[in-house]
């Protein structure tokens, strides 16, 4: 397969779950690969859906793991949501509903404890990745404040991820069960939304033609960025299965079998 020559390549976006590593660890021939290609002088950026951790903690545990990785290089869906809520809801008060505390990457988010009588009114609800704390109760409470006319924004639409005992179930699957129960449709902040990829493009200070995107995800991750006019990128790890592939409303650019692939694409050392 032949290097990509559109444009010269100046940045590359990285999904990270999935693609570098899987449960955090990484996965063969990954931290190689980025090393050759922030050596080769290209711009990374690390975009991800991760909304367990914070940039800071993400980025301390894949410099851990030998990535040449600083908080700096990570993009994750909560500081978009971040920038999107003070842009388009200002002063809101956001009840959060996620799994993981990532509240330093919500610099500016009014978030309220909306657990109580006392709670007060909740403009917003913010939701964010799938775990224990997507139980009855605050999925039901989240379709209170929906019902009284809170708006509905979503960190991502995943529907699963892949861990090192297989496909967990996230939190896309609830953001369709409020839409559908409470008439209302979410505003997407993270990953496929245009935002998030023009997010990404001017932390880089690259072009859309001048980026490449390597993502495990064919439609949250290489489609959504074909149609920012992104070079898409999917690999054939993480949460990679041969029929979503099949059934994928678009074709990527290129398929690979793994990130340690891309280096080659790049004409990199």
């Amino acid at each position: 397969m032949g290097a990509v020559r559109s444009d010269p390549v100046r940045g590359v976006l990285i999904d990270i779950d999935g693609v570098l590593t899987v449960s955090w660890k990484p996965l063969p021939g990954t931290v190689e690969a980025l090393r050759a290609i922030r050596a080769a002088g290209l711009g990374v950026a690390l975009v991800t859906n991760t909304t367990s951790r914070t940039r800071a903690s993400i980025a301390r545990t894949l410099a851990g793991a030998g990535f040449p990785v600083e908080a700096d290089n990570i993009l994750t869906a909560p500081a978009v949501t971040a920038a999107h809520l003070a842009e388009h809801h200002p002063g809101a008060r956001c009840a959060l509903l996620n799994s993981g505390d990532v509240r330093e990457d919500l610099a500016g988010v009014q978030l309220v404890d909306d657990d109580g009588e006392d709670a007060g009114p909740v403009d917003v609800v913010v939701v964010g990745g799938a775990g224990p704390e997507f139980g009855y109760a605050e999925l039901d409470r989240a379709f209170g404040h929906l019902q009284r006319g809170a708006r509905l924004v979503a960190m991502h639409r995943n529907l699963y991820w892949r861990t090192e005992d297989g496909l967990r179930l996230d939190s896309g699957a609830f953001v369709a069960g409020l839409e559908a129960a409470a008439r209302v449709e979410a505003e997407v902040t993270g990953k496929p939304s245009p935002a998030f990829f023009a997010a990404a493009l001017g932390h880089l200070g690259v072009r859309a033609d001048q980026a490449l995107m390597v993502g495990d995800d064919v439609e949250s991750d290489v489609l959504a960025a074909q149609r920012a006019g992104i070079t898409g990128v999917l690999v054939r790890t993480g949460k990679f299965l041969p029929e979503t592939l099949e059934a994928a409303g678009g074709t990527p650019d290129r398929v690979v079998d793994s990130f340690a692939d891309v280096p080659g694409l790049l004409d990199t050392p």
